[in-house]
């Protein structure tokens, strides 16, 4: 699989991320919520030896204990979308264990005892659940999952039971949301089982025109009907998208191409960004990049924008902790130097 931030993938270039999770459960333990520091901490050590890596392979996965981190480096890996805001909130018992090229993330105690989850670039959903599902496999060899034969895996939300899968696409809407359709495609997406969401998941709004769809139904499908049904439901969203392009340019030709080269202006000008202002020029930008009316800038560098212009990358990135004041400062200097 393809880390999404290093993709240079140009077909749908609307698509940024394929994501698969799978909720699991280990049969006898309470969930996440009701353990203890020190019985998490034993879930974290059992689920990593059941993993049973191959010494040769050990190099291309870590373990990450979120009770070892700060603040800061836990927030870093929410920004690259590797880890939950759950996880997080349980940072004290909870773990994860990431691949080398940071595209398979498995969560340890997060609302599950298991979030396995698969995440790469571009409309990947069979490539994703394939890779996600090999190392299920593997671990249920080892680990007595929580699964009912009646109703499939047991997990700590209802809305999770059954496959225990959520498959998810982030996509770049601009038109749709000039247009003041999203609220629509929302209504009629939830009458079909699907969901979307913001840049950030379950809780979060919209911002820069991104957005996350995602299957909400797990029980009475099977995880191919899921990922075939949210692969269609992604493809016409993604027509409807070309088609409101397409008028914006027949009506509005000189203003959208206005639009698009004054936000690159901005972002190359600004002394002071906020995150969500400047999450909405790149998502003006991109669109220029996507529909051939700016050259000179590949997505791939947007894509790194999306994360290096967050608060805990950014203060990584400069080696400090940031006032609101500096960060915004901070983040206008990285994108000018980053868009030269």
């Amino acid at each position: 699989m393809e880390n999404w931030l290093n993709s240079e993938n140009t077909d749908n270039n609307m698509v940024i991320t394929t994501r698969i999770r799978l909720a699991r459960n280990i049969k006898g333990i309470p969930f996440p919520d009701k353990l203890s520091d020190d019985s998490g901490r034993d879930v974290v050590k059992k689920i990593t030896d059941a993993l049973n890596i191959p010494e040769e392979d050990k190099k291309n996965f870590t373990c990450i204990n979120l009770w070892k981190n700060d603040n800061n480096c836990n927030a870093e890996f929410l920004e690259k979308h590797l880890i939950s805001r759950k996880l997080i909130e349980n940072h004290n018992r909870s773990a994860f264990i990431l691949n080398k090229d940071e595209t398979i993330s498995i969560m340890i105690n997060e609302e599950d005892h298991l979030r396995l989850q698969a995440i790469t670039a571009g409309l990947n959903l069979e490539e994703a659940y394939k890779c996600i599902d090999e190392i299920d496999d593997k671990l249920e060899q080892n680990i007595n999952y929580a699964f009912d034969e009646k109703i499939g895996y047991l997990t700590a939300c209802p809305t999770n039971i059954g496959t225990g899968m959520r498959a998810s696409v982030m996509v770049h809407l601009p038109a749709l949301s000039m247009n003041n359709e999203m609220g629509r495609i929302l209504n009629a997406l939830s009458q079909i089982g699907i969901t979307i969401r913001g840049l950030w998941g379950e809780g979060s709004k919209a911002v820069g025109s991104l957005y996350q769809i995602s299957n909400q139904i797990t029980l009475g499908m099977s995880e191919n009907d899921i990922i075939s049904n949210l692969k269609t439901v992604v493809e016409q969203i993604i027509n409807q998208e070309n088609l409101s392009r397409e008028q914006l340019m027949k009506k509005y030709e000189y203003e959208l191409k206005d639009k698009i080269a004054r936000s690159l202006g901005i972002l190359k000008n600004s002394i002071i960004l906020d995150i969500n202002e400047c999450l909405n020029l790149i998502s003006n930008v991109r669109m220029g990049v996507e529909m051939g009316i700016i050259k000179s800038i590949s997505i791939k560098s947007l894509n790194k924008l999306l994360v290096n212009t967050q608060r805990a990358t950014l203060q990584d990135n400069y080696g400090k902790q940031l006032s609101k004041k500096e960060e915004n400062i901070k983040r206008a200097l990285f994108v000018r130097e980053n868009l030269r």
